[in-house]
């Protein structure tokens, strides 16, 4: 999951010009890091993106099921943001509506992790990260359907080389991968939840400036919420780690995954351009397709890698013009 590509729709514009307007460090009252971090904010942004891929790798290995999994992600993420939240004095949102609409994002992040977790273990890591990064065309297909936007000529050849790279990548695992079909199901679905979470995100922002670390408290004690009865349904017997070793994994993945990774990701995207940051968080895939490939042995054939490189600039076209629009 990429929530490093939420800059992609603006949903970030506002706080990226205020965090500029700032210039100075994150202190009490919750302002960014500005001034000379912007050296850094490159290679942060990158490493944000890596450690989110290795975080496919924990789903991998710790024995817990998908749903119950993304539950406890999301769970610990809430006590890491209220801890943040209070220390850095930053207040929660008065409005009810705005609430609501924070939660319902949640709702929607939780199942994209879930669906995500379930291609993870279907296609593996790369495949899955690189299906659930097509959310910039479900977020497109949204604004045409519902918001009366206007699909460009640049984001329908966009849209036709994607689909035409998840075919190239497609045709070859349905080959010999029985788990092919739900993986790629799953993994676009997630997608698709990425991009209504998104949405609700944006009307968040819409109703009340609200501060970084309590609106992703919110999401997160909603994502949490909401998953608890599909984990008990479908996870029934993988609902916890069992052992010392993958309790600490799962904990990894909540704070380090969800928390820390994010966090960079969100410090660097203020201080890049718009166009470098679409570029640096394909890197997030790009890893995940190595770490596939490299740590996990998958067996990823030639026409496959032409077909990733193909949705890889697929997908930075999308962004691209999508970060232009207003």
């Amino acid at each position: 999951m990429q929530p490093g590509l939420w800059a992609s729709d603006g949903i970030f514009s506002e706080w990226r010009h205020s965090c500029r307007r700032r210039g100075s460090r994150m202190g009490k009252g919750g302002d960014i890091v500005v001034g000379n971090g912007k050296k850094y904010a490159a290679p942060l942004l990158v490493l944000g993106c890596v450690v989110f891929g290795l975080g496919s790798l924990i789903v991998r290995s710790v024995p817990v099921g998908s749903y119950a999994i993304a539950f406890w992600r999301l769970l610990i993420s809430v006590f890491v943001f209220w801890f943040l939240a209070r220390f850095f004095r930053q207040k929660f949102p008065k409005n009810r509506k705005t609430v609501r609409y924070a939660l319902t994002a949640g709702v929607f992040l939780a199942f994209d992790l879930a669906l995500w977790h379930e291609s993870i273990h279907a296609v593996g890591p790369g495949i899955s990260t690189l299906l659930n990064s097509l959310q910039i065309f479900f977020l497109s297909a949204i604004g045409v359907f519902f918001f009366g936007e206007r699909l460009s000529g640049l984001k329908k050849a966009g849209l036709i080389s994607a689909v035409a790279g998840v075919a190239m990548i497609a045709g070859a695992e349905f080959g010999y991968n029985g788990n092919a079909v739900w993986g790629f199901v799953s993994g676009l679905v997630s997608g698709l939840m990425l991009a209504l979470s998104m949405v609700f995100v944006r009307k968040t922002h819409e109703i009340e400036t609200v501060a970084l670390f309590p609106s992703m408290m919110i999401l997160s004690l909603g994502g949490a919420v909401s998953l608890v009865v599909p984990a008990l349904l479908m996870d029934g017997g993988a609902l916890y780690p069992t052992t010392w070793k993958d309790a600490g994994l799962v904990l990894v993945y909540g704070v380090v995954m969800q928390c820390f990774a994010w966090a960079m990701v969100a410090y660097a995207i203020p201080l890049l351009s718009l166009s470098l940051t679409g570029l640096l968080l394909l890197s997030e895939p790009v890893a995940a397709l190595f770490i596939d490939y490299f740590g996990l042995g998958k067996p990823i054939e030639g026409v496959q890698w032409a077909g990733v490189a193909l949705t890889l600039s697929a997908i930075y076209l999308g962004s691209l013009k999508q970060q232009s629009e207003p």
